[in-house]
């Protein structure tokens, strides 16, 4: 055997073994626990839950965490409007549209003007949060969640979960905004 075909012939060995090796370890969506099955959404439902630092019986609006769980980690992309990549305007128009059944502008500044203002006080969850970054025109929105948390796209994380609590926040912080 030439030094040329045992060469070809390690590497097909190493691509074949590596193939079972990769088929046997690929992850999967169910887990069964006590004869129970818990699913994907379940476990994601469970991790919103704590990082809201609610119990999951606090979470009684079940579609918008339902919609918050399955956009949760989709990476930001300027224009985006697909689990590819969405920018926060779009994330919020997904959200309103699948949760809601509310159309709203396309972009953060016209939601903002045609939003009724609310008061902190008054700001509710599956309500809007708007923000003025580095600029005189809005510039940023999400939607409120529960204990102070807010849902939307960051440019640097993607779609995650914030505490307007966080100084960054409070220093670009606009209004709170209520669609009708």
């Amino acid at each position: 055997m030439t030094q040329k075909r045992a060469i070809i012939l390690l590497c097909s060995t190493i691509m074949v073994l590596g193939f079972f090796v990769s088929c046997h370890s690929s992850k999967s969506t169910t887990t069964s626990v006590k004869n129970d099955t818990v699913k994907v959404s379940d476990v994601k439902m469970k991790n919103v839950a704590t990082i809201l630092g609610v119990s999951e019986k606090e979470i009684a609006h079940q579609k918008l965490y339902e919609f918050v769980t399955d956009w949760y980690g989709v990476p930001y992309k300027y224009g985006g409007c697909t689990k590819n990549g969405t920018d926060c305007s779009c994330l919020t128009i997904n959200l309103y549209t699948t949760v809601y059944k509310k159309q709203l502008p396309r972009n953060a500044d016209d939601m903002a003007k045609a939003c009724d203002k609310v008061s902190e006080r008054k700001a509710d969850e599956g309500d809007m949060v708007f923000f003025k970054i580095n600029s005189k025109l809005v510039s940023h929105v999400g939607v409120i969640l529960k204990n102070n948390k807010f849902v939307h796209a960051s440019t640097s994380k993607g779609v995650l979960i914030s505490d307007l609590n966080e100084a960054y926040y409070k220093k670009y912080f606009y209004c709170y905004g209520r669609m009708n």
